[in-house]
């Protein structure tokens, strides 16, 4: 029996979930590329934020390998998407909701509540 997949800690949702050509703006689901909640967050720390995998994966509660493991695959799933001209959706994926109730209210350094942005 295989060990239980640990939920990555997300600071937010995504404001915007839907992406992809202007052209053909139909939303065929067979077509839609799905990225994980997780796998968004992952992007968002790394390449918007800047941190390292090290870092990144502090954040997010896993371990650096874990965090390489779903970095490749977000970037895998955007390139499908850029390069096949294909809609991309955010949703689903292994992850908990950070508590920013606490003393800070952030969760870390690439909080979106620590730096003021509207988060829905």
């Amino acid at each position: 029996m295989s060990r239980p997949m640990k939920g990555r800690r997300v600071c937010s949702l995504p404001s915007t979930t839907k992406f992809g050509p202007l052209e053909g703006a139909l939303l065929d689901s067979r077509e839609c590329i799905v990225m994980g909640v997780d796998e968004y967050e992952t992007i968002r720390l790394i390449d918007y934020e800047r941190m390292t995998q090290q870092e990144c994966s502090e954040q997010l509660g896993v371990s650096r390998s874990t965090v390489q493991s779903i970095y490749d695959g977000a970037r895998q799933k955007i390139a499908r998407s850029l390069v096949e001209g294909r809609h991309l959706r955010i949703e689903g994926g292994e992850y908990r909701l950070a508590d920013h109730r606490g003393r800070g209210r952030g969760c870390g350094r690439g909080c979106r509540h620590r730096q003021g942005e509207h988060v829905l």
